[in-house]
């Protein structure tokens, strides 16, 4: 079943996805996140240059929260991949 959290509001039906891998990445688009309370088990790296969108519904689990400085490293790579601030500015 899935969490009524993340279906509850069918306005949005869609949400933006940044998958990860195992395999080591360098750059602001390749952010490393290491395992523990956000529910990745082993060393991992977000790939936002393959950011995806996904209906909500496909969400089953959520498996944990990501801690606050990776999820700003994945903000800050995301910024940079849409061409939401200038790479050469200060963030």
């Amino acid at each position: 079943m899935t969490d009524p959290a993340v279906t509850e509001d069918q306005r949005f039906p869609m949400l933006a996805v940044v998958p990860l891998t195992g395999t080591p990445g360098e750059g602001a688009l390749y952010p490393r996140l290491r395992p523990g309370k956000s529910g990745v088990i082993k060393p991992s790296w977000a790939l936002i240059d393959q950011l995806r969108t996904v209906d909500k519904r496909r969400v089953i689990r959520i498996y944990g929260v990501i801690p606050l400085e990776e999820l700003a490293a994945i903000a800050d790579g995301l910024q940079l991949f849409l061409g939401l601030r200038n790479p050469i500015a200060p963030a």
